[in-house]
């Protein structure tokens, strides 16, 4: 085998490899995204939640 064809094997062995490893970097950070977002969207709050008869009777004691 030429040189030249073995420097072109390794360069696109090289080239292949890197997007590979570009492609596994954007799907973990990608995953990442994801799992924030849906810790966010459907996990427990911190926030109290008030019921609306509730907030009607403090609505009531306030304005007395």
């Amino acid at each position: 085998m030429k040189k030249s064809c073995l420097v072109a094997v390794i360069a696109v062995l090289a080239a292949v490899a890197g997007a590979l490893a570009a492609v596994a970097l954007y799907l973990n950070r990608r995953e990442k995204e994801l799992d924030e977002y849906e810790r966010l969207l459907f996990g427990e709050d911190d926030a109290e939640t008030v019921e609306p008869e509730e907030a009607a009777a403090e609505d009531e004691t306030e304005a007395e």
